[in-house]
């Protein structure tokens, strides 16, 4: 609670005897009255103030009256609806006066729109501080035909060439998706300053135009940290992750210190690549340069850590925050749930609700994924039924997913089903695609064929959909069918997404693809594979081809299975550690059971512990076992 303000003395009441000592006093007091105002903290505080200022008679003042409008309307303990009320009674307010408004938060256009048709008709004259206030509130509601006749008051009241003006009209345009009117608004700039380049690069690179941005970035007379950052954000937004990590490599070399955006955005570059190197070194940076671990930055160190397959550091880094907002819980319980630690997920969450946080539909989707994943039937059944109805949340297509790929995965093909059946809303292709993986699993292959088919007309393009119906036909010898999937696709323009596996060593990511030859150790990655894979054929691998879509023989099946990239990794991790060393691989693709056999079987052989980390989770690889449990 803020400490009650100390406020000055009521100004004593003037005599005939010492009018001028006691107007110079009335003077002195209003003057510390309202300088006051700017250490305010808090509501019940200001108010106090306020009716100090009623006392000495600066109600109409605009300079004491505008400071209590700045507290109220842009403190996060302010109260914008007092504002408001203390606005209607100011006689005659200034341009400062309505600019404070203008930046009141949460921004509204529609308010601003008001003020500034009250600001005309009084007439107050806009000063060079109203449009870009003005252009923010307008901005982030994208109300863009109200834009365009502020434009058209900019340059009629003659700030046409008003950097700041400019600059937020460049922004407004952008964040309507008016590429053409910001590039024709650029160019046509008289003075373009390092916050005009800026805001192009982010417009294109949140408009998708990543290429277009990196050209204008190149092209950058000079560059600081929000610069090389809006650049880096907008590939890692994009999921081009090197490119990302390239140019922070660049802006390193250009001798620019790093700040807490640009770490955030790295960070997150470094969970997409699963650079777990690049990552501690930026975490040890934040460290070392005193960067503050506020809640925001700290979530993205810990999800960092989780998913570059360190979860006993991201656990560490957890646990030292001070002060844990709900987006760190909720990612360390999705940690637990990503790594296969159920039990571990469900503890957390009952030391978060001990701790009095409440939980939100993340949180609700990270327990249920928790349980999917290590198999908790009966747990995932109760959370689904307590978190809602306890703490009030509707559940959404994704936790209904998550139900049907729980129930699934443990075989009850029946009640997943009548979840499917049963829910408020129409299945989408994700809920079915879980449905789906479950019949694959479980050999189902008339239901399987039942939705798979569904699956494929709710979501056409995704390749995955043609290739997981494939393969429950390639597992039950239905090569005919195998065919006319694969003809479908083709027919309909989809192509297979290719496997690829990501390893990082010595700061420097590699990625490999099934049978890809143009890494610089091709050679002698092919000569381990060939090594690797005789020596766990002698330990009793046999291959599974039973996903293998091509009936072709058994030994040509042997040999795309050999080559797959996770393995092509793995020899590549095997070249460059020494026993009892990890090998960290990242895969876009779900592990083929395949590869899931064969890496087991090559932690006990080689001594290593291989972590991986798949489209759906990770798998730790040690002493022949997985910590899945063979249960994925």
């Amino acid at each position: 609670m803020a400490s009650p303000a100390v406020l000055p003395p009521s100004p004593p009441q003037p005599s005939s005897t010492s009018s001028s000592s006691s107007s110079s006093d009335l003077h002195a007091h209003r003057r510390a009255t309202i300088r006051g105002l700017d250490s305010c903290a808090s509501m019940p505080e200001l108010r106090q103030y306020h009716s100090q200022i009623v006392r000495l008679g600066l109600a109409a003042d605009n300079d004491a009256v505008g400071r209590l409008l700045k507290f109220c309307a842009l403190s996060p303990s302010g109260d914008l609806a007092y504002s408001l009320r203390l606005f209607s009674h100011l006689p005659r307010p200034d341009p400062f006066v309505f600019n404070t408004l203008f930046r009141a938060q949460p921004p509204s256009a529609a308010r601003s729109a008001l003020l500034y048709s009250d600001m005309l008709r009084r007439p107050v004259h806009p000063n060079e501080f109203t449009f870009p206030s003005l252009l923010q509130s307008i901005a982030a509601d994208r109300e863009l035909g109200l834009g365009r006749q502020v434009h058209a008051h900019v340059l009629k009241l003659g700030f046409g060439t008003d950097g700041y003006s400019g600059n937020n009209l460049l922004h407004m345009y952008l964040s309507c998706g008016l590429l053409a009117e910001s590039l024709g608004l650029f160019h046509a700039m008289p003075h373009r300053d390092v916050v005009s380049w800026t805001t192009m690069i982010s417009g294109l690179s949140e408009l998708g135009f990543l290429d277009d941005a990196r050209k204008l970035f190149d092209e950058m007379p000079e560059r600081n940290s929000v610069s090389w950052n809006a650049m880096i954000a907008g590939y890692v937004r994009g999921g081009r992750f090197k490119e990302a990590s390239g140019l922070f490599e660049q802006m390193r070399a250009d001798g620019v210190e790093l700040d807490r955006y640009v770490a955030a955005s790295m960070l997150a570059a470094c969970t997409g690549l699963g650079a777990l190197e690049q990552g501690q070194w930026i975490h040890t940076y934040i460290k070392r340069r005193g960067i503050e671990l506020d809640s925001k930055l700290a979530t993205t160190v810990v999800d960092m850590y989780c998913k570059c397959g360190c979860l006993e550091k991201a656990y560490e880094v957890f646990s030292e925050l001070p002060c844990k907002g709900l987006s760190s819980w909720n990612c360390m319980i999705g940690g637990f749930a990503m790594h296969g630690r159920g039990e571990a997920a469900i503890e957390l969450f009952k030391e978060m609700e001990k701790e009095g946080v409440m939980p939100d539909d993340i949180t609700l989707l990270n327990v249920l994924s928790a349980c999917a994943h290590a198999g908790l039937v009966r747990e995932g059944r109760h959370y689904f039924e307590y978190i809602v109805q306890a703490y009030h949340i509707e559940p959404k297509m994704e936790h209904f997913g998550c139900m049907v790929d729980l129930l699934g995965r443990a075989g009850l093909l029946e009640e997943a089903k009548k979840i499917i059946d049963e829910m408020p809303m129409e299945a989408d292709a994700g809920v079915l695609g879980a449905l789906l993986g479950a019949c694959k699993i479980h050999g189902n292959v008339e239901l399987g064929e039942q939705i798979g088919r569904l699956v494929i007309e709710l979501d056409p393009q995704n390749s995955g959909r043609y290739v997981l119906l494939a393969n429950l036909f390639a597992s039950a010898g239905r090569w005919e069918d195998v065919a006319n999937v694969r003809r479908l696709m083709n027919d309909r323009g989809v192509n297979k997404e290719p496997g690829c596996s990501v390893i990082e060593r010595n700061g420097v990511v590699s990625e490999f693809i099934a049978g890809g030859r143009s890494h610089t150790q091709a050679k002698e990655m092919y000569a381990k594979v060939d090594e690797m894979m005789e020596r766990i054929r002698a330990e009793g691998y046999v291959p599974d081809t039973g996903g293998v879509l091509h009936d072709t023989d058994e030994m040509n099946k042997d040999d795309s299975l050999y080559h797959h990239s996770e393995k092509l990794a793995i020899a590549f991790g095997l070249l460059h550690t020494r026993s009892g060393e990890t090998i960290r691989i990242s895969k876009n693709l779900r592990v083929c059971r395949d590869c899931h056999a064969a890496s087991k079987i090559i932690s006990r052989v080689f001594d290593r512990e291989i972590i991986v980390r798949d489209r759906n989770r990770f798998h730790h690889f040690k002493g022949g076992e997985c910590s899945c449990r063979d249960y994925w």
